[in-house]
This record gives structure tokens, C-alpha cells and sequence, in this order.
């Protein structure tokens, strides 16, 4: 069995790829395409409409006796968080590379994302057939931009590749794989000292190294993560997608065979349709049976499987258990989220829970009518659960419902399905999320919390150092000497801060980059509390706070910006207007530093400023000074 996602920057062609392997391996009976809106994984009618991958999706398919469970990950930006998730369950990926464009900026960005969960990796690098594509080039940005070792393992010929390591010409003449023997004797002795380097014992063998020893190497390599394998070719004319098979099989890792261990599963998405609730989960150990009772340790609370179903996109077959390594979705959990672990309440298990990103852009909603306003609750819950980088939440000084996400197109996305969903709303204009920060600190800021209210008091004094801290979040600590305050009271105290962090002085917003020191404060025998200890805490920083020298930051995006040379200088006026930083310009291209908020309704004014010719891309740059 392999567990692989598909990674990229958007249109490099995973959807395109995920297609030819769903009909090579026999999953499906036809070829889909993107551009006729008939592809599996893309089956969301936005999807469909908008050309790109919005939702993970889960297919399965087989291969040479292995079993392939493929997730079709989200290449734009603002749905980062649908490829977090679903790295944190799988055992290997494929990212896929434009062979004209080499490694994009959302490339980078999902390399950075794999890294983290340390997932091991094969590149394919796509659109060989495209005028401009370069191997070599592409190779050179995965050195340069990622800063790995890559194995090249296959050389690209017309009309086919040569398949260095097992030493074959394989070509598509009639959109059929066609065998012949042959090499490129200079890249495979190229790629034999890229192993030699890494791996002992092919170094041993260099100068007259076996094909075995080559492929046990590369695998080694690469689950290690030391080095990452590179093939070629072009997913839109099927080239190169059966030696692509065959490399995640030979290269990419299987679940590791634990034997039978308690059971242990996490949940990563959880999605409704027509088939009601359904939970989508990897199963790390144990044995998941249809009908079996399994434990939330976290909640403490148990839950009844229902149904086990083995997913095709949209469709769904029913098996009667799941084994360790198995990506299934249960139906019949009533309150599983993202990152719920699933045990035995013999034997409790809290894994990982994926990372979930800061949203950045806000817009208020409004039921059109009495009956919508009643509605909306409700399926913006729904929304939430499915997608946890969504959030909602109620301003409390305007009484509206703040709807949030990464980007303005995740935004969008989730107000269409309110509509589609049968609620009628008004949305008002995108708001990004904007952060106030302590640029100049104070020290030995003294409050004293006493409150008599005729029964017992309250009595707590504190003494704080707030100083600004490098980047954004918050650091607490406490130099209290002698027991002056109690360790039950500190803890509250930090309590209390934090609970401060969320309204600034100067605007309102959530307060970040600051480190905040308690060196003394005074107790009453009588009157001192958690309770007391916890509102000096807070309204002693919020004092603090007022005493500092404070900036509002908003948060920025890197823009790498693809138009027409003869268009270029209306970009980069265009940018400049948009107090946009340029930090690298060339040819056809030109990156930048721009505030998010100014790049609402970008799109439409870049295809109008370059005659619909002009593409761009974005990532999140975290938080500068506003």
C-alpha cells in the first residue's frame, strides 16, 4: 500500500496528472480534463467552474499488486490548510513542477509544509511538451529554491523518456508505453555519483553499480529524506505517468507494518454531502470495524461507526473494516473534528493534530430575510467544521457575523456555498486582519487589583515589564523572588495577560509581538486569589499597554506577477500604487511585497491592465508595520 498526495503550485497539473493515473491504473474508463470540467477529483461545482482544485479529495486505485490511496491536493494559496491536513496522513507525495516555470512560489511553499510533517518526496516534473520547458533549469530551482539533493532519473527524449536507472527508452508513439532497450551511459554515470555521495554502500559499487543497488539506494535516500528522485514528462499527453507509478512503488514508503496494535486513527477532514456526515481518517494502528464503538480521548467520549467507505472523489464503496494504513471515511460520528484521534477506551491515544493557519481576511454577513438570519448559524457551523481555517465570530461593537479565511478567494468560496446551501446572504467588503505590536516597552509598571464589595475582597498587586519581542506572539515570565507571589497566582497572572492580548489601545485589534515579564507583586492573607491575581494580570497589562509605544501591523503578501514585457511597466506602477515593495524583477516577471488589503480585486485589474495576459501568484509574508 502507498499513501501519496499530489503537491503543487496551482496549474502545474496535479488534477491533470491524478486523471491519467485514475484511467492508466483502470479506476475509470475515460480520460478527464480540467478545461471540460469532467475531471474525478475535481467534482465540486465551483471546482468545475473556476478550473482549479479547491478540496482535497481521496481516490484509490491499484498498481503492479499495490494499492495506491491518491489525496489530489489544492495548489492556490488560500486553501493551504486542505494540503496541512491531509500531509499530516499520508506517507509519501509527489509534487509536481511546471517544466517551464520550475519551482513557483506555492511550490515552496508546499515543500516547506511537507517538510515540517517529514514526508518524503519524488518530483514530476510536468509540461515537458510546452515551448520553454527545461529539465535542467527546473532541477537548478529545486538546488537553488529548496536546497535538496535531487536524483535525476530519467532523461527526456521526444517523445518519451530514458529511464536511467533501468536503463530503457520508453516513448508514447500512439499515447501507448512502448519498451526498447537503450540508456544515456553519461546521465546514469552522472546519477550513480549523486547516490555514491550519499549512500556507503553504492559507493562501493561506483564505477560498476547494479540496478538493484541503484534503486535500494534511491529508496533509502529517499525515505531518509537525504535526496529526492526527479522524473520527467507530460501528464496532458499521458507521457511518462506508468514510470511515475512505478517510482512511487519502488521509492516512496510504505505504512510501516506495526503488527496488530491497539487501534489508533486521525481524523483530517470531515465533509457533508449527499451522503449525509462523513469522516475522513488514516488509520496508523489497529483494526476499524463497521459497527465498532471507538473512544475520543480528548473529549471523553464515545462514538459508533456506522459505515466504513472506501473513496472515489464523490463516490464511495462499502468495506466491512480498515486496516493500519488505510485512508477511509466513517459515516455514523456525530462530533469527530479535525484532529480528533480514534482509539480504544482500553487503550487511549491523542496523535498530532494538524496545524491550523491563521486566518487573514474577514467579510460580514447578513441574513437577507428573518428566516435566513435564523439559518445561518447553523450552516456557517457546518462550514467551520469542514474547513477549520474558517472561523466565525460575533463583533462586539457592531453586532455583525465576521466571517474569516486565508485569502479573499476561500472567502468567496464559503459565501457561494452559504448561497448554494439555501441561504441568502449579504456580504459586506473583505476586511484583513490586522495586528497592533509593542515597539517601545516600559518597566516596573506597577497595579494594584482591590475590590470590596461588603463580603470577601479582592486584593492582588503585580508589577510588569513589557517589552517588544522579535516577530510576532507572546512570552511570558516571572523573576518573583521569595515567594513574594505564589506559583498558583503566577500561572494566573499569565492567564490574565493573555486575555488582555485581545483588544489593543490603538484600534481594537489582537495584540502581538510582546514579551511580558512579571518581577514582583504583593499578596493579602485574606483577600488574594486566582481570581484577583487573574484580573490584576489583565488590567494591569492593558495598563502597560496604554504606557507603550505601540504600531499597528497588517499582514503582507510575497506577489509574483507574470504579464507581457510591454505590460510590465503598467505592473510595476500598478504595484507601486498599491504600496507594493518590489524585490526582484526579470524579463516577464517582477516579485513583490504588498500589503493583503490592497490586493483585493487584483485579478480582474491585472487581466485588464495586460490585455488578459497577465497571471499572478501569492503567499502569505506574515505581518509588517502598517
Amino acid at each position: 500500500m502507498r499513501n501519496l498526495g499530489i503537491l503543487a503550485h496551482v496549474d502545474a497539473g496535479k488534477t491533470t496528472l491524478t486523471e491519467r493515473i485514475l484511467f492508466l491504473t483502470g479506476a475509470t474508463y475515460k480520460r478527464g480534463d480540467v478545461q471540460d470540467g469532467n475531471t474525478v477529483t475535481d467534482f465540486d461545482p465551483q471546482e468545475r467552474e473556476r478550473g482549479i482544485t479547491i478540496f482535497a479529495a481521496a481516490v484509490s486505485c491499484d498498481w503492479n499488486g499495490h494499492r495506491l490511496n491518491l489525496i489530489d491536493t489544492p495548489g492556490h494559496v488560500d486553501f493551504t490548510d486542505e494540503v496541512e491536513r491531509s500531509l499530516r496522513v499520508l506517507d509519501g507525495a509527489v509534487v509536481v513542477l511546471d517544466g517551464v516555470a520550475g519551482v513557483e512560489p506555492q511550490s515552496e511553499a508546499v515543500w516547506r509544509q511537507a517538510d515540517r510533517y517529514g514526508v518524503p518526496r519524488i518530483v514530476f516534473v510536468n509540461k515537458l511538451d510546452r515551448p520553454g520547458a527545461d529539465l535542467d533549469a527546473a532541477v537548478r530551482s529545486l538546488r537553488e529554491r529548496l536546497g535538496v539533493t535531487p536524483l535525476v532519473a530519467q532523461s527526456p527524449i521526444d517523445g518519451g523518456v530514458v529511464d536511467l536507472v533501468g536503463r530503457r527508452t520508453l516513448t508514447w508513439p500512439d499515447g501507448v508505453l512502448h519498451v526498447a532497450p537503450g540508456g544515456d551511459p553519461i546521465a546514469r554515470q552522472r546519477l550513480e555519483e549523486a547516490v555514491a555521495e550519499l549512500h556507503p554502500a553504492a559507493l562501493e559499487e561506483l564505477g560498476a553499480m547494479s540496478d538493484e543497488t541503484l534503486r535500494t539506494a534511491m529508496r533509502e535516500l529517499t525515505i531518509q529524506n537525504k535526496a529526492v528522485v526527479v522524473l520527467c514528462g507530460s501528464a496532458y499527453r499521458a507521457v511518462g505517468v506508468e514510470p511515475l507509478l512505478d517510482a512511487v512503488i519502488d521509492y516512496l514508503p510504505s505504512p510501516v507494518d506495526r503488527g496488530e496494535a491497539p487501534l489508533a486513527a486521525l481524523v483530517f477532514k470531515v465533509q457533508t454531502g449527499r451522503q449525509g456526515r462523513m469522516t475522513f481518517v488514516r488509520v496508523y494502528d489497529g483494526t476499524l470495524a463497521k459497527g465498532a464503538t471507538v473512544w475520543d480521548a480528548v473529549e471523553g467520549r464515545a462514538e459508533r461507526v456506522g459505515r466504513i467507505l472506501r473513496v472515489q472523489a464523490d463516490r464511495h464503496t462499502d468495506v466491512d473494516r480498515a486496516t493500519a494504513g488505510d485512508i477511509v471515511a466513517l459515516a455514523g460520528l456525530k462530533a469527530a473534528r479535525p484532529g480528533t484521534t480514534l482509539s480504544t477506551r482500553e487503550h487511549p491515544v491523542v496523535l498530532e493534530a494538524p496545524v491550523t493557519a491563521e486566518p487573514l481576511v474577514s467579510v460580514a454577513l447578513e441574513g437577507r430575510t428573518r428566516a435566513d438570519a435564523h439559518r445561518l448559524p447553523g450552516v456557517l457551523a457546518a462550514l467551520v467544521e469542514e474547513n477549520p481555517s474558517l472561523s466565525v465570530r460575533t463583533d462586539s461593537e457592531s453586532g455583525q457575523t465576521l466571517l474569516s479565511g486565508m485569502g479573499e478567494l476561500q472567502v468567496e468560496v464559503a459565501v457561494t456555498r452559504l448561497r448554494e446551501s439555501g441561504v441568502a446572504v449579504t456580504a459586506g467588503r473583505p476586511r484583513v486582519a490586522y495586528r497592533e505590536t509593542v515597539v517601545r516597552g516600559v518597566t516596573a509598571l506597577t497595579y494594584r487589583h482591590v475590590k470590596q464589595d461588603g463580603g470577601a475582597g479582592q486584593f492582588a498587586q503585580v508589577v510588569l515589564d513589557v517589552q517588544p519581542l522579535d516577530g510576532v506572539g507572546f512570552e511570558f515570565a516571572s523573576t518573583v523572588t521569595g515567594g513574594r507571589v505564589p506559583a498558583e497566582y503566577i500561572r494566573a497572572v499569565e492567564t490574565g495577560c493573555r486575555e488582555a492580548l485581545a483588544h489593543g489601545p490603538l484600534a481594537g485589534h489582537p495584540v502581538t509581538g510582546l514579551r511580558v515579564t512579571l518581577t514582583d507583586g504583593a499578596t493579602h492573607v485574606k483577600d488574594s486569589s486566582e481570581m484577583a491575581f487573574r484580573a490584576a494580570g489583565r488590567f494591569g497589562l492593558r495598563a502597560a499597554l496604554e504606557a507603550c509605544g505601540m504600531a499597528v501591523l497588517e499582514p503582507v503578501a510575497d506577489v509574483t506577477v507574470h504579464a507581457p514585457a510591454e505590460s510590465l511597466g503598467g505592473v510595476l506602477g500598478d504595484l507601486a500604487a498599491r504600496r507594493g515593495r518590489v524585490t526582484a524583477s526579470n524579463g516577464e516577471s517582477v516579485t513583490a511585497l504588498v500589503p493583503l488589503a490592497e490586493l483585493f480585486g487584483y485579478a480582474t485589474d491585472l487581466r485588464s491592465r495586460t490585455r488578459g495576459r497577465g497571471t499572478f501568484s501569492t503567499r502569505p509574508a506574515g505581518y509588517r508595520p502598517a
